[in-house]
């Protein structure tokens, strides 16, 4: 192998380490700094003084919920590669319908056990 084989990855790396240092070096410069004041008592980008809570608290059903949501649609993501090859699968006489009808019977079963928890109920 040779070393010009790898010239393009080596170029990549050099520039993605040389934007890197230009952004932090421009993000310190020109970056908001202020030390005598704390961001918390300084106006929200209208100018106006925030009364009350800033923050509000979240249910723990909304980030069950969420955590529920990306599982199911990562798992989903997981169907896309088995539907592209399915036909090559077919052709070469594999047998991949029985490892993908168990892999979508663990995802029902997770999602009927979810439904009977009630954990997608939003009020109880």
């Amino acid at each position: 192998m040779e070393v010009s084989n790898f010239a393009p990855i080596l170029v990549q790396i050099i520039f993605a380490a040389l934007l890197a240092g230009v952004i932090i070096v421009a993000s310190h410069f020109f970056g908001q700094r202020s030390r005598k004041s704390s961001i918390k008592d300084s106006a929200y980008e209208c100018g106006i003084k925030s009364e009350g809570k800033t923050s509000t608290r979240f249910s723990v059903k909304f980030y069950v919920t969420a955590m529920l949501f990306i599982l199911f649609d990562i798992e989903v993501l997981f169907l896309i590669p088995w539907a592209l090859i399915y036909r090559d699968f077919i052709a070469e006489s594999l047998p991949i319908l029985g490892p993908i009808l168990f892999f979508l019977a663990v995802l029902v079963i997770g999602l009927v056990y979810e439904i009977k928890k009630g954990g997608l109920e939003w009020e109880k």
